[in-house]
C-alpha cells in the first residue's frame, strides 16, 4: 500500500468560499438535494453540487496520464471506475491509451444517463456496497471522491469489494483533515459526505478492511 496523489492538483485549482456556502442558501437543503445525485447536483446551482458538471478538454487527462505510467497499464488491461459519475476520467483513459478496457459503475442514474457518450455504454447504474464483478477481475480498480458518501459501516463494505474484484493494483482517493481548521473547511463546503475522518482514522479503516491498494487524501485548506 502506498500513499500516491494524483488528484490534488485538480482539487486545489478550484478557490472555494467556505463562509458564502454555508451563509448563502441553506445547508441543510443544499445537502438534501445533492444526495439525490441527480439534475441539482450535477448540472443546477453550485450551492447543491458542482454548479454544471460539463467536460472540459484536457482535464482530466491530468490525472489519466499519470495514472497509466504509475501502473504500467497496457491494451487489452481492465479498470474499472467505482463512482464514475459521467465517466470523463474513463474517457480519458481511453484516449490516452486505446485498447483499453473500461468499465463504470455510480450510484446516480442522471450522471449515467448524461454520461460522455464515448463511453456511456461502458457505464452501470449500481453501489460501491455490492459490486457486481467477479473477484480479480480488473488490473485497476479506482474509486476518486465517492466512498466518503458512505455511511461507515457501507464505507468499509466498499474497500473490501474494491480489495476483492482489483488482481493488484487500486486506488482511492477521499476527503480527509490534518487540522482543525481543515476540518471546518470540510463540513462548511461538502454536501454529500457523512465520513469525516482524519488521515490516522482513515488509516485505521484501510486497515480494518484489508485494503492493500494505494490511496491519497485532499483536504479543504
Amino acid at each position: 500500500m502506498a500513499y500516491i496523489d494524483f488528484l490534488s492538483p485538480l482539487h486545489k485549482a478550484t478557490k472555494r468560499d467556505y463562509l458564502a456556502r454555508v451563509n448563502e442558501y441553506p445547508k441543510a437543503e443544499a445537502a438534501r438535494l445533492a444526495k439525490q445525485y441527480g439534475y441539482d447536483y450535477w448540472d443546477g446551482d453550485r450551492n447543491t453540487g458542482y454548479g454544471g458538471y460539463k467536460y472540459m478538454e484536457g482535464y482530466w487527462t491530468r490525472v489519466a496520464k499519470p495514472m497509466i505510467s504509475h501502473y504500467g497499464l497496457k491494451p487489452g488491461d481492465r479498470v474499472l471506475d467505482i463512482g464514475c459519475g459521467k465517466g470523463f476520467l474513463l474517457y480519458e483513459l481511453l484516449k490516452e491509451l486505446p485498447g483499453l478496457e473500461v468499465k463504470g459503475l455510480d450510484i446516480s442514474e442522471y450522471a449515467i444517463e448524461h454520461a460522455k457518450p464515448e463511453v456511456k455504454p461502458f457505464l452501470q447504474h449500481g453501489c460501491a456496497t455490492d459490486l457486481p464483478f467477479e473477484d480479480n477481475s480488473f488490473d485497476l480498480v479506482i474509486s476518486l471522491t465517492t466512498i466518503h458518501n458512505l455511511y461507515c459501516f457501507d464505507m468499509l463494505r466498499a474497500l473490501k469489494e474494491i480489495e476483492r474484484v482489483g488482481k493488484k493494483n487500486k486506488y482511492f482517493v477521499v476527503e480527509s483533515y490534518r487540522n482543525l481548521e481543515e476540518k471546518t473547511n470540510m463540513t462548511y463546503w461538502v454536501l454529500t459526505g457523512e465520513c469525516f475522518f482524519c488521515d490516522e482514522e482513515w488509516d485505521w479503516w484501510i486497515k480494518q478492511a484489508g485494503y492493500a491498494g494505494d490511496h491519497s487524501f485532499i483536504y479543504f485548506e
